[in-house]
């Protein structure tokens, strides 16, 4: 679906978005009858709160109360939670924010239209708005779109989203913005050196495959790695079936490198863009990888295969290498990678790894002003001799249970040598609703790059 703000409409209803100190002032201000409606309603401007004031023809004006800064701090995405329990019609906002707070809440209104409807008609949101003064609405638009597709990518099921229906969205993209794509499928990745890739992928009857997009022709050199596993069952380290439940959202990472992908795109940030997606099921026959087997990556390094469920690890080693070839001047990994992250922040941080000062400051900044909250992990440098087994280079899962998150991302750190690298271990998945962000998937970090990228990229 699109999302969009409403037309502008001269009838539209107005809409005050007002903290508590404000409320007071603007009763104050208004009509006998809509002073005494105000009040009678116990409006005061506290978070959350919505007022609808009646007029001869229907609703005179709406409030949503904005609350004090302590308990806008516990949340985000204010408005929206407003705006979803508004009565049809199209308002139009008048507030005092600052522009960049004010575009973040406008997003929020366009994400909250946001809707998964598929398999099942929805009911869309009764409420609309207009765009509101003063803020960039096509850079909003644009960003709220692309994270509608990282979204609907995530809520599809596995039986319309493996490996082939990944690349048809990725070359529906490629069309959209006149990029760039090639795709290495089946044995060909051997061809290629591609192994892990084509090891992870080869058990599934969805061929394994590697997605390579390309867009633009100057500025600074940036490459996007997305992990695309479609389903993982755990291989022959079955996972139990509560586990295997949300395990079509094991593609996290590569719908959320998508839906960025189009957003630098529809925004034309000037860089020269690369996407890198390893698409695979993880499934179980004859031919599936075993515990104990030694595979030879891309790179050159032996990896022992300690967890066929730690195999996220495998098809990102192979597309970084291939990223790194090329020196781009940034890389960035973003995947579904490690229970560990979940256990460690919960589902509603992005917790990501970089050792570049500048690449942190960049984020960490953009990520406060964008309300896409991040976490920085550490690449600790001690752990390295836990990821290496003694009979090959690496070990894809260190036994003991231990720092599972940084050693999936120090293993990552390995294939990546000549280029400034980030990785992001998200969850990609609202597990209930809350403002703007369905029950669902959902992109993490991203907004908080498109931000921060310019800054990051600069010479």
């Amino acid at each position: 679906m699109t999302l969009a703000f409403a037309a502008i409409d001269p009838s539209a209803i107005p809409l005050h978005l007002l903290d508590e100190e404000a409320a007071h002032h603007w009763i104050d201000t208004q009509n006998d009858a809509t002073r005494a409606w105000a009040t009678a309603q116990g409006f005061t401007g506290a978070l959350g709160q919505v007022l609808t004031c009646p007029g001869p023809d229907g609703i005179a004006c709406a409030a949503i109360g904005y609350g004090t800064p302590a308990t806008r701090a516990r949340g985000r995405f204010h408005l929206a939670a407003g705006a979803a329990r508004l009565p049809a019609g199209t308002y139009t906002l008048h507030h005092n924010l600052d522009t960049a707070t004010a575009e973040v809440e406008a997003l929020g209104w366009l994400l909250a239209s946001y809707r998964f409807d598929r398999y099942k008609a929805q009911p869309p949101m009764r409420a609309q708005l207009t765009a509101p003064d003063g803020i960039d609405a096509q850079r909003v638009t644009d960003i709220a779109n692309g994270e509608a597709l990282t979204r609907t990518l995530i809520n599809t099921p596995a039986s319309d989203m493996g490996p082939p229906d990944l690349e048809t969205a990725a070359r529906d993209l490629a069309d959209r913005f006149g990029a760039a794509i090639t795709v290495t499928s089946g044995d060909a990745l051997l061809d290629a050196n591609f192994p892990l890739i084509h090891t992870v992928g080869r058990a599934a009857d969805r061929a394994p495959r590697l997605i390579d997009l390309r867009w633009g022709d100057t500025g600074p050199t940036v490459t996007l790695v997305g992990k695309g596993v479609c389903f993982d069952t755990g291989g022959l380290n079955l996972k139990p079936g509560a586990s295997m439940g949300l395990m079509k959202k094991d593609m996290g990472g590569a719908a959320a490198t998508l839906g960025l992908a189009q957003m630098i795109m529809a925004t034309d940030m000037p860089v020269q863009l690369r996407l890198l997606i390893p698409a695979v099921e993880n499934s179980v026959s004859g031919n599936a990888f075993r515990p104990g087997d030694i595979l030879t990556s891309r790179k050159g390094l032996t990896v022992e295969i300690n967890n066929t469920d730690a195999e996220g690890r495998l098809v990102l080693a192979d597309a970084l290498a291939l990223a790194d070839e090329d020196t781009p001047d940034l890389i960035i990994s973003m995947a579904t990678l490690t229970g560990a992250a979940r256990v460690a922040v919960g589902p509603d941080l992005a917790p990501y790894y970089a050792d570049d000062a500048g690449l942190v400051a960049a984020l960490e900044q953009a990520a406060d002003t964008q309300a896409d909250p991040v976490w920085r992990m550490p690449f600790h440098t001690p752990y390295e001799t836990m990821i290496e087994p003694g009979i090959a280079d690496l070990d894809n899962a260190p036994k003991g249970g231990f720092a599972g998150s940084i050693t999936a991302a120090l293993f990552l750190r390995r294939f990546v040598s000549q280029s400034r690298y980030m990785h992001f271990d998200i969850y990609g998945w609202q597990p209930g609703d809350a403002p703007a962000r369905a029950k669902g998937g959902v992109g993490q970090g991203t907004r908080a790059l498109l931000a921060a990228l310019p800054q990051m990229l600069a010479k």
